[in-house]
């Protein structure tokens, strides 16, 4: 009997602490700037200072685009006009973005997203860091 209940409490924790990555898709769309990247070999790169930042859109139909931006003090912003389109894919219990341009193909896996922070991972098992993006208030 207390096998039974031990195991029962593992499996409602494993479940219920376990991340969906359905969740993922309604944190995505906004402005998040590179904190940090954590490369195979396990260095670190940190960001301190961003000069752009990347506004993710993300429509109905589970696609969307990634355009980088350069901020203004005013909180306007300059775009590069350069858009990544993505469709999104859920598969082995991951969420996929699958990016097409003119010149590349390529794929990166959310490991997490949440209102403030996103956690990518590339093809070349880079990890990047993000944070929501603050506009500077001068004011």
């Amino acid at each position: 009997m207390k096998r039974l209940l031990i195991i029962s409490i593992i499996s409602f924790c494993l479940i219920s602490c376990s991340k969906n990555p359905e969740t993922f898709v309604e944190h995505l769309e906004g402005y998040w700037e590179i904190e940090e990247v954590i490369l195979v070999d396990g260095s670190k790169k940190s960001y301190t200072f961003n000069d752009t930042v990347d506004y993710i859109e993300v429509s109905d139909s589970l696609a969307g685009f990634r355009i980088k931006l350069k901020p203004h003090f005013d909180g306007t912003f300059k775009t590069s006009k350069d858009s990544e389109q993505f469709t999104i894919k859920i598969e082995n219990d991951s969420l996929n973005l699958y990016y097409k341009t003119p010149f590349d193909t390529w794929k990166e896996t959310i490991l997490l997203a949440t209102e403030e922070q996103l956690k990518v991972i590339n093809k070349n098992k880079a990890v990047f860091l993000y944070k929501k993006f603050t506009p500077i208030n001068l004011d």
